[in-house]
């Protein structure tokens, strides 16, 4: 045979052997992490929490054990003391769990060190014993009407009088100087307005220690007890309140830190802490599927210098602790933890055995067990995203949150890759938000001085912005100077009205619409400095088809942009989010996504696949999670996470389908030498042209996780 044919042959079966689906050799199996680094922040953590009530206080220590080592849990967090302790106290102000064995937290200790297990203990301050409140009622809560919250002989204590300022410390000193434990986790911190075991409101804690601080802290000003955002007295409030709740975490942070530093700091702030907790619930309709994407990525990218553990929380409701989620929820909740940079972390109720309902043990197993066997591929990320959306705080709640999830719902379903930043952190991270091509402001009323100077700089630097609903209406200057914009009426009902997407050239994805409805707030602004989309109709008549009609023109817009030079600043005057949210119509995400294409053309390009919108897609970049790349700024290569959310009806989380054949295509500024699948552990097919990988993957059912290797 010639030799040129048997050349050619030969790099034929190279490229055959470099595209087939074959077998390849994948690292696993956890990393050996040395004791000179601080444990948590190998971040690698596979959380089991077990809240267990008080008659469970002599639970079988050998049991429990087996099933952490069954589930691969690294991390246990078992209740220590607070409302009650779970050991044998000796201070006169730590009410003791009657049921309680005075071996079993040592016992716990012990068995988990040796299997090779951290653990946490949970304190919950936020409520003290009867029997407390019987000796000193001025340390506890009292509303505005005199009321105190009770849940059942516990009362909620108020966080500047002795019991959080003095006892506290006592309590958490007496266990880590009693039990070689890890770390502490702070439940509940802070102020408490409402008993949200019953979800009852009761107003700012008018405890006398309260209004003695406050006065202090605002030279002469009274207490408020009312939540009203456009007193200014309310507003000094809301900064006393984190500035005590910050010093009372430094106080803590001092008191656990010198007496080791590898002792982590937990809880739900951010200031003086080692983990930052949140949590997966679900509480109310419609179901929020992105939930754990949404808490680890806008922790995660808000906090960069922290571990962020996002629990998913096993109970339907606090009133059905004992009624778990659906497994599938439970599955995509844990999979978007690991995707986003997250460990994984799970709260159950009371001892694992004979449990009311144990639907969950399979999944928790299974991603569990995969996490640890290829945990080199997790927990070491830095984001791919060129589109930040700002956060209405870090528990969205009300219309705020329907309009911010209704932005992620139409950039998840779009496949475009987009970092989430809490409001409060925007003027703390102007060098690291210089990178986004866009920042998206959904019903951001109240951003601070800080936060507007940042964007004001971004806007100048080349940033584009996307701003809606009630976004800015407390700072005109700030709404004149970037959007071009003034309020005639932030405050306008637009049920029944339309608005009209125009010629099609702007609004592509509408070209066989002439008119949109619209439903609830349609603001109406004077969009003096910026150029006008979205002309705004009125409602015709009501009634049978034969008088509907009579819409009229006005001469309000729903949409400005102003052109920065650099940059442009579009402003949606309605809520395009909530909207999309609530109906799901998708003409209110065409809108939003040709505003998109239009200020960067590129952005939907960073993305290009076949795959359902129930898919969602997170591309990472990453090194391998080992100590030697702890430090290591540059990632070098690149993850593409999966989850599945085709079961996903709305209500209700059934089975995912299995799809088939989804191809990308995503830039790639290396090379790859090698790509494959984490969970179907076979090669996968790719191809690398002018800087775009393109790849197929043939079977998805659950969840995958591509690993492109320069």
């Amino acid at each position: 045979m010639p030799k040129t044919i048997t050349y050619f042959l030969f790099c034929l079966l190279i490229l055959a052997c470099s595209t087939s689906n074959h077998k390849v050799v994948v690292e696993n199996g956890p990393t050996v992490w040395p004791d000179s680094i601080e444990w948590w922040k190998a971040n690698n953590l596979r959380v089991i929490q077990t809240n267990l009530p008080a008659y469970e206080g002599s639970l079988n220590t050998d049991s429990l054990l087996q099933d952490l080592n069954r589930f691969s849990a690294n991390v246990l967090i078992i209740n220590g003391g607070g409302i009650m302790a779970f050991y044998a106290t000796k201070l006169e102000y730590q009410y003791t769990n009657p049921y309680m064995n005075p071996q079993m937290l040592n016992d716990v200790v012990a068995k988990c060190h040796a299997a090779g297990i951290k653990v946490i203990v949970r304190f919950d301050f936020s409520r003290a014993h009867k029997s407390i409140f019987e000796k000193h009622p001025d340390w506890f809560y009292i509303s505005p009407d005199g009321e105190r919250i009770i849940n059942d002989d516990m009362y909620v204590v108020s966080i500047n009088a002795p019991y959080e300022q003095e006892q506290i410390f006592n309590i958490v000193g007496e266990v880590i100087n009693t039990f070689p434990v890890d770390g502490i986790f702070i439940n509940m911190p802070g102020y408490q307005t409402r008993n949200s075991y019953v979800g009852k409101y009761h107003g700012i804690d008018q405890n006398p220690y309260d209004k003695k601080r406050f006065f202090d802290y605002s030279h002469g000003l009274k207490l408020p007890v009312k939540e009203d955002f456009n007193d200014p007295v309310f507003q000094k409030y809301l900064a006393f309140k984190q500035y005590t709740a910050e010093d009372l975490m430094k106080r803590l942070h001092h008191l656990i830190k010198s007496r080791s530093a590898q002792i982590a700091i937990c809880t739900y702030s951010d200031k003086y802490v080692d983990i930052i907790r949140h949590e997966s619930q679900s509480n109310s309709l419609p179901y929020w599927p992105y939930n754990a994407s949404d808490n680890v990525n806008s922790t995660r990218t808000s906090f960069p210098d922290h571990i962020v553990s996002n629990a998913s929380i096993q109970q339907i409701s606090f009133q059905s602790r004992y009624n778990a989620i659906e497994p599938e929820e439970v599955c995509i909740r844990l999979y978007e933890n690991i995707a986003n940079g997250s460990g994984l972390d799970i709260s159950l109720m009371g001892d694992f055995r004979d449990y009311e309902d144990e639907r969950n043990y399979d999944i928790v197993s299974e991603v569990y067990a995969h996490h640890k066997k290829f945990e080199k591929y997790y927990g070491r990320y830095k984001t791919t995203a060129e589109v930040a959306v700002i956060a209405p705080g870090s528990w969205p709640s009300g219309e705020s949150a329907q309009e911010y999830r209704g932005i992620q719902l139409m950039l998840k379903e779009a496949h475009i890759q987009y970092d989430l930043i809490e409001d409060s952190q925007v003027g703390d991270l102007e060098e690291r938000m210089r990178r986004y091509r866009i920042v998206v402001l959904p019903e951001i009323v109240r951003p601070d001085s800080m936060a507007v100077e940042v964007l004001s700089n971004l806007v100048a630097q080349g940033t584009n912005l996307i701003a809606t609903n009630h976004s800015f209406v407390n700072n005109p200057a700030a709404m004149r100077r970037l959007f071009g914009a003034t309020v005639v009426n932030g405050d306008h009902d637009g049920g029944g009205f339309y608005i009209t997407p125009g010629n099609g050239k702007f609004f592509g994805r509408l070209s066989k619409q002439k008119l949109v409805s619209w439903k609830f707030n349609l603001g109406l602004y004077d969009f003096i400095d910026a150029d006008t989309l979205l002309n705004i109709y009125t409602p015709g008549r009501p009634g049978p088809p034969e008088i509907i009609g009579g819409h009229k023109r006005t001469k309000y817009y729903a949409l400005g942009i102003k052109d920065h030079g650099k940059s442009k600043a579009a402003f949606f005057t309605g809520n395009v989010g909530r909207l999309y949210y609530l109906s799901g119509y998708e003409q209110y995400k065409n809108i939003f996504l040709d505003v998109l294409d239009n200020l960067s053309p590129d952005i939907s390009k960073q993305v290009v696949t076949n795959a359902p919108a129930r898919v969602e897609i997170i591309v990472q970049r990453f090194v391998k999670n080992e100590p030697a790349n702890l430090k290591r700024s540059i990632p070098e290569d690149l993850i593409l996470h999966f989850v599945n959310l085709t079961g996903f009806s709305g209500n209700t989380y059934f089975d995912p389908l299995t799809v088939r054949d989804i191809s990308v295509e995503l830039p790639s500024d290396f090379q790859p030498n090698k790509v494959f699948s984490l969970v179907g552990k076979d090669a996968v097919k790719f191809t690398y042209e002018n800087g775009i990988v393109k790849l197929k993957l043939s079977e998805l059912n659950k969840y995958e996780a591509i690993v492109i290797e320069r």
